[in-house]
């Protein structure tokens, strides 16, 4: 019953969505308060393509929308091979400190709740990670999306060198 006839408004671009954290705000207004939500998701094609984006809105499945189209937009190309990460990396990004280590076949993905929600959707099938400093999910999932980034960096400049 997976057919796409059945959801028209999902896209058909392959690309699968996770929430990873919601927020409920509310601003003090002369008229009461305002309540709206902010959704941190992450998004992937699960063949090396992967985002993160943070929606706002009066309600959460427009936030959920706008984070999904947010994640699309600054989406990056991680590098795979035979399904891990080409090397080991680690990365301090304001409170949170994320360590990504490639692991043998056949391992899985061994990594907590924010970290493998981003290295899952990545398309990446055995890594071994640890978070260390902060407990705080969205601050996690930015510090594994740019410590994927730094990696893809460094692996293209690795391997332009080779040539």
């Amino acid at each position: 019953m997976n057919d796409s006839r059945f959801y028209k408004d999902r896209p058909t671009d392959g690309f699968e969505e996770k929430i990873v954290q919601v927020n409920r705000v509310s601003k003090k207004t002369k008229g009461g308060n305002k309540i709206g939500f902010s959704v941190l998701t992450v998004v992937g094609n699960k063949k090396g393509k992967v985002g993160v984006g943070l929606g706002k809105g009066p309600e959460i499945s427009s936030a959920i929308k706008k984070g999904v189209l947010l994640g699309k937009k600054h989406a990056i190309e991680v590098p795979i091979i035979n399904g891990t990460i080409p090397f080991e990396y680690t990365i301090k990004l304001g409170a949170a400190k994320v360590m990504l280590k490639p692991a043998p076949k056949g391992s899985g993905v061994i990594a907590g709740g924010a970290v493998r929600s981003v290295v899952a959707l990545a398309g990446i099938e055995n890594v071994s990670s640890k978070v260390m400093g902060t407990k705080n999910q969205a601050s996690n999932v930015y510090a594994t999306i740019e410590a994927l980034r730094l990696m893809t960096q460094r692996y293209n400049r690795i391997k332009s060198r080779a040539k």
